[in-house]
């Protein structure tokens, strides 16, 4: 336990953005889920999809939830799910 009271306020801070991190984290897997259920599918459907994935991951790695080079892997990865599905 925070025996400090500048620890204590750190620790209230720490939970703060661990709800916001939580949150980020979420919407960028459920962004990830819809590509790959909407590869598939038309290909106008699945770009749209491609779009708010990737839009999701650059907010995910800007806010430092997730690493840079973390976020580059998901997005080539997720591009290149859905170049060999159209073929």
């Amino acid at each position: 336990m925070a025996i400090t009271k500048g620890a204590k306020k750190a620790h209230r801070a720490s939970l703060k953005k661990r709800v916001f991190n939580i949150r980020r984290k979420r919407a960028m897997a459920g962004a990830i889920k819809d590509v790959k259920a909407a590869a598939g599918k038309a290909r106008a459907e699945s770009a749209e999809a491609l779009k708010a994935a990737m839009s999701a991951i650059d907010k995910a790695a800007k806010r430092g939830v997730i690493k840079k080079n973390t976020a580059s892997r998901k997005k080539a990865r997720l591009a290149a799910l859905l170049k060999n599905h159209a073929k």
